[in-house]
Parts: C-alpha cells; sequence; structure tokens
C-alpha cells in the first residue's frame, strides 16, 4: 500500500518537474533576446568636432613630462571670429620669444614698414691735404643690423664715402655716440649664464655684427695645461678669463662662455683634448658701442685710411664732443624694417627685438627702455586690451619678469593678419617645416608647410603662437605657452607640436 502510494507521489512530482521545464523553457525562448541587437545596428551620435578637440587638448596637457606645467592656450577662428577652444587664456605666464610678436607689432604700428634707422659719422675738424684734424664721431639711432643679418654692408660704404671727402688719415680718435640710448646692460631679470652667449648679447644705439665676436680655443700640446684663447684684432678690447684645462687625448670636448657677476670680462670656460682642432665659439662682445667703435676704426685701417687715435665710447671721452654742433660726413641708412623684421622673426634674433621694441614711441619719440614699455602701455587700449594683460620690461622675450595673457597674443595675431599672406609680417613668421626656428619641426605633417609662428625657449619655458589653417581651409590664431613642466624640454615641445598638427587635422 505505502509502495503504490510512493509510486504515485513519484508519478505526480516527475509529471510537476516535466511540466515547470516546459513552462521554463517556453519563457526562455519567449524573451527578446535580440533586444540589444538593434541598438549595437545603431551608430552612436557623431562628437561635436569642438568637444573632440577640447578633449584631445586636455589630454595632450595632462600627458607625460607637462601635466604639472602652467598652460595657457587660445585657439580662435579668424575667419568666424570664434572662439574654439580656451584653457587658462587670461593667465599671466612667461612667454619667451613669442612676446617678440608684441615687440614688432607695436613698432610697425608706431613707425610703418618702410621705417629706416641712420647711422651719421659727424667731426669738428677740418680735413686738410688729406688728414682729419680731429676727431671722427659716429652717432648711432639704435640701429641692430650693421653687419648682421638685415644688413646691407659691413663698413666698406662708409670707408668709401669718407675717402670721397678727401679723408686719408684721422689724426683723433674714433668715438662711438650711444646717448640717444639707455647705457646698454642686461635687462632686468635676464639671467647673468645668458650673457656671455650671443643670445644675451647687449644691445645699444651703437652695434655691429649683432653685437657677436669669434673666440678661437687651441688646445695645450700637454694634458693639464690651459687651453690658448685668441681674438681678431679688433677685439682685443673685449678682456678674457681663461678657465679652459687640456685633457689627455680622447676626452671630452666641452666650452662654454661665463659673463659672471661683478666680473668685467668674459671668461671662456671647460676642456679640450689634446691634439684636438681649434674650436671657433661665437660669443657676445660686451659693451656694443666700445665693439663698434673698434670694428669700424679696423675697417678704416683694412680700407687704407690711417687712424692716429684709438676707439672709445663716448662716456671715456672727458669732456664729450657735442655731436650737435658737428659737420655731418656720411649717413648710413639701414633697410626698411620690413626688411630687418624677417630675420627678427624668422632667427628670433634678440637685439633686433629690443630695437623695432623700442620704435613704439613713434618716429620721434624717447628712445630708451622705460619709453618704450609706456608706449606699450598706451597702445594697448587701442588694440582692445586692459593694459594687466601685458606685463613686459623689454623686447626680446629674454627677462623672466616678462609676462602675457595667451589671449592677448592672440588678439595681436588676429589684428595683424593678412589673409593674402604677403604682407612683411606673414612673410616674416618662420614656416613649419622650412624655415627660420621652425624648419626642423612638425615636418611631414598637417602643421608641415602650414603653420606660420612664433617659437619661444627657455629652461621650464615653451611656447607657440602664429597662424594655421584647418583641414577646411579655416584660417586660425593661435596661442600656446606651458611654463615650468616637471618633465624635458623636448616632451613640452612634443606636446605643442601635437596640439599643431590637430588643429591643422581639424575639420567641422
Amino acid at each position: 500500500m505505502q509502495n503504490s502510494q510512493g509510486v504515485r507521489r513519484f508519478r505526480l512530482h516527475f509529471a510537476f518537474c516535466i511540466l515547470n521545464f516546459a513552462l521554463l523553457a517556453g519563457c526562455a525562448s519567449a524573451q527578446p533576446a535580440p533586444v540589444a541587437a538593434p541598438a549595437a545596428q545603431v551608430a552612436p551620435a557623431t562628437a561635436d568636432p569642438r568637444t573632440q578637440l577640447s578633449e584631445f587638448i586636455q589630454n595632450t596637457i595632462a600627458g607625460p613630462g607637462v601635466s604639472r606645467g602652467s598652460w595657457g592656450i587660445v585657439v580662435q577662428s579668424i575667419a568666424r571670429d570664434e572662439r574654439l577652444f580656451e584653457y587658462n587664456g587670461r593667465a599671466l605666464l612667461v612667454p619667451a620669444s613669442i612676446s617678440k610678436l608684441v615687440a614688432v607689432a607695436a613698432g610697425v604700428e608706431a613707425v610703418g614698414w618702410d621705417y629706416v634707422f641712420e647711422t651719421s659719422v659727424r667731426t669738428a675738424g677740418d680735413i686738410t691735404n688729406g688728414v682729419l684734424h680731429g676727431d671722427l664721431l659716429i652717432v648711432g639711432s639704435g640701429d641692430p643690423s650693421i653687419g648682421g643679418r638685415g644688413g646691407d654692408d659691413d663698413f666698406s660704404s662708409w670707408v668709401d664715402a669718407l675717402k670721397a671727402a678727401g679723408i686719408a688719415r684721422i689724426d683723433g680718435r674714433i668715438i662711438g655716440d650711444d646717448d640717444a640710448f639707455d647705457d646698454p646692460r642686461p635687462g632686468a631679470m635676464w639671467a647673468w649664464d645668458d650673457l656671455g652667449y650671443t643670445s644675451g648679447a647687449l644691445y645699444g644705439a651703437l652695434n655691429f655684427a649683432e653685437n657677436k665676436m669669434a673666440v678661437t680655443v687651441t688646445p695645450a700640446r700637454t694634458a693639464g695645461a690651459p687651453a690658448a684663447l685668441s681674438v681678431e684684432p679688433f677685439a682685443a678690447s673685449r678682456p678674457l678669463g681663461n678657465r679652459t684645462l687640456t685633457l689627455r687625448a680622447g676626452s671630452l670636448q666641452q666650452l662654454w662662455p661665463e659673463q659672471r657677476p661683478g666680473e668685467p670680462f668674459l671668461t671662456i670656460a671647460g676642456s679640450m683634448p689634446v691634439g684636438a682642432a681649434p674650436a671657433r665659439m661665437t660669443v657676445s662682445a660686451g659693451n656694443p658701442t666700445s665693439w663698434f667703435a673698434s670694428a669700424f676704426r679696423h675697417q678704416l685701417l683694412q680700407g687704407g685710411i690711417e687712424v692716429g687715435g684709438e676707439a672709445f665710447d663716448i662716456d671715456d671721452v672727458s669732456p664729450k664732443p657735442d655731436a650737435s654742433s658737428m659737420r655731418v660726413l656720411y649717413t648710413h641708412r639701414s633697410r626698411p624694417l620690413a626688411g630687418i623684421t624677417e630675420p627678427l622673426l624668422k632667427e628670433s634674433i634678440n637685439i633686433y627685438a629690443e630695437a623695432v621694441f623700442r620704435l613704439g614711441t613713434g618716429p620721434t619719440g624717447g628712445r630708451m627702455n622705460d619709453d618704450a614699455i609706456a608706449a606699450l602701455r598706451m597702445r594697448l587700449p587701442m588694440w582692445g586690451l586692459p593694459v594687466d594683460a601685458i606685463q613686459l620690461v623689454d623686447g626680446s622675450g629674454l627677462s623672466r619678469r616678462d609676462t602675457i595673457a595667451a589671449e592677448t597674443i592672440v588678439r595681436v595675431l588676429q589684428r595683424m593678419y593678412d589673409a593674402t599672406g604677403m604682407s612683411p609680417w606673414m612673410q616674416g613668421l618662420p614656416i613649419a617645416g622650412r624655415d627660420g626656428t621652425l624648419e626642423n619641426r612638425l615636418k611631414r605633417t598637417a602643421a608641415a608647410d602650414n603653420v606660420r609662428g612664433k617659437t619661444g625657449t627657455m629652461s621650464n619655458i615653451r611656447s607657440l603662437a602664429g597662424y594655421i589653417r584647418t583641414r577646411d581651409g579655416e584660417p586660425l590664431a593661435f596661442a600656446i605657452m606651458v611654463n615650468n613642466f616637471e618633465g624635458t624640454g623636448a616632451q613640452a615641445q612634443a606636446a605643442i607640436d601635437a596640439i599643431a598638427v590637430r588643429l591643422a587635422e581639424f575639420t567641422r
């Protein structure tokens, strides 16, 4: 009895399980399994191109070596007058050499592209029988280009003019008059270890060969002895200190200049191995007025005009000659400002920028550095900028007291933009992958032969500002600055270049 009842219970339980299994199977087959499929087949909505651009730039500046840096970035569509991207656009950062854009814009607006510098040769002495009885005074107005990349002669036309005036001998001295400018000195907060290099050359009313000179360093014949230093004869007035050492053959050669604080002489330091070929270093020439007068005296001698006196800075002469009472024997006129600006921007020549910055006071304005700073502050409202948008203390960007906002640089770029690309401003800017300071950057990218921009480089500072066309041909003005990054300069430059490439590839 119990057995038959157990069999019936087992059969009922088994039937119930079969029914339950069938119900579960039916429910499973009835579930809308393909629900996810239609969603997967629908393409996601395309992200806004500006959002994609913003995300790329944000990711780039958060990358290795630059994430701790202080960034300032502004990208502006010139055609649409539309801000495409901004990050800390109002922050004041140290710009390095992109501040030259401001210096050039201010100078050009004040005097025009056709402005020329004039340097005059004067005397109060009489000329009899081919002899000038008196001193020769050279009065400068700040021309930075004589004998340099923006100049067109090396004093040969000056010598010819004096010969044409009947001068075969000068009994007096060659005196450089630089009183129209501040006495040549380093700018505020220029790093002392820059001053021995050509980038730290001083600027004045008289300048020759960009105020740089050559020093030849020759190793001694035996290890342990100092190397020998030699210069051209007319550069002998530049005192040199020798801290070099000759090492055994095969040793590493390292040489550098140092204009140490408090020392009147330039130190040449480092080492070179026995048997090495003489090394030629290009260094700053020191006092540009003395340098100019010495170089001119040398050229007179080379050109066949005897000179009885030595070369002097007017500050070392007593009593000072009065230029206004002297007659002019020759006036040298520089190339127009357009011809000086091109090497200034292409090669980032600091003394050229200092010269053009001072032109911001106008054709007849004062030429002191403080005059230029005051003139710039007066010009800012004309550019639609507040006076606190820039804090510059020089024209070259060599000072670490210079600060500027990215939006300020972009505003200047917009103001100076020429759609034809033929203005001296546009022609002067380096072209990526082709020339100037951008010659070796951005090659084989969408930014090559596209970016026209000014670079800026100092220790822990990198910047790039200029123009670029997008894939659609839309012209953009941009400024990118980074200060105090934790990595290498190469990492910072790579991040900036990546942003430039992304701008060139931008489309909408």
